[in-house]
């Protein structure tokens, strides 16, 4: 660690009820040099139900301003600073401003902790009735509807179970272009204002979800979906190749994204399988 540095302290905020906030969340707001918040609104709020009285510096920390301040802060922590990093809710940097702030410090040898607490990733996983050993967080699917298809084409084969964040008004079309890529048997969760008093975890098939989500959604929204089924490896002979295609389009998997997951399976260059595909000679 730097020499006579601060300390970037990353603190998780309530989802929903402030009950759940991290005990050490009050003492950190109390006594940290500089407080970073997404919304100093929101703020002022939380440590008004916390009855904690802010000593030290408040700046805002969001999207917008993220990339200017972070040399402030990091300023600030190698001037041997205690800054304490929040943002509206769950753990900053997990799809909310933090993680430039963290990369800076990082590289400066500042020594970086967090006050762990309430995610709304792991809590929809929790609850979600899906298979839990395994497991990625995809963050927003991008918002144009082609960008959104070739993210959910390149997650057609991936295995774990699959945690998103989303608007509650694009959930329909979410919902609808998760079905459309990875066909609407496909299990899912839908958790709505997680911990808060309207509480809605919808369990079902694509499908189904989809006609749900017609009638409207309102509050916060995480969307989790069980992966793939597994596959078998492939073999490396040109029959095998061919047959493991066609049987990923035969399920709805675009030929591209078919070719390279056959690729990897078979442990083999992808061209290899492409030319095979498209009447060509195998390279070696």
């Amino acid at each position: 660690m730097t020499p006579d540095a601060g300390v970037l302290v990353l603190a998780a905020t309530p989802i929903g009820r402030v009950a759940d906030a991290p005990p050490r969340l009050a003492e950190e707001l109390a006594t940290a040099d500089v407080v970073a918040a997404e919304d100093t609104r929101r703020l002022r709020r939380l440590t008004g139900d916390l009855g904690v009285t802010v000593t030290g510096r408040v700046v805002s920390y969001f999207e917008g301003n993220e990339s200017a301040r972070t040399p402030v802060l990091l300023e600030a922590l190698l001037a041997g600073e205690r800054v304490l990093l929040v943002t509206d809710a769950g753990m900053p940097s997990v799809s909310d401003p933090g993680y430039r702030l963290v990369a800076a410090a990082v590289e400066h040898d500042v020594q970086v902790t967090a006050v762990p607490g309430p995610s709304a990733v792991l809590t929809a996983l929790a609850v979600s009735g899906l298979p839990v050993d395994r497991f990625c967080f995809e963050g927003f699917l991008p918002r144009k509807a082609g960008e959104r298809s070739r993210r959910l084409d390149s997650l057609a084969t991936e295995e774990r179970t699959m945690v998103f964040f989303e608007a509650p008004h694009r959930t329909e079309a979410a919902l609808a272009a998760m079905a459309e890529a990875w066909g609407v048997d496909r299990a899912a969760a839908v958790c709505r204002e997680l911990t808060k008093t309207h509480e809605e975890v919808r369990r079902g098939p694509l499908g189904e979800l989809v006609g749900w989500a017609a009638e409207g959604v309102r509050g916060e929204v995480t969307i989790v979906v069980s992966g793939a089924e597994p596959h078998a490896e492939v073999g490396s002979d040109p029959a095998s190749l061919l047959a493991a295609v066609a049987e990923l389009e035969a399920d709805g998997v675009r030929r591209k994204e078919a070719i390279v997951e056959v690729a990897r399976r078979a442990g083999v260059p992808k061209r290899e399988v492409y030319n095979l595909v498209h009447g060509g000679e195998p390279q070696s």
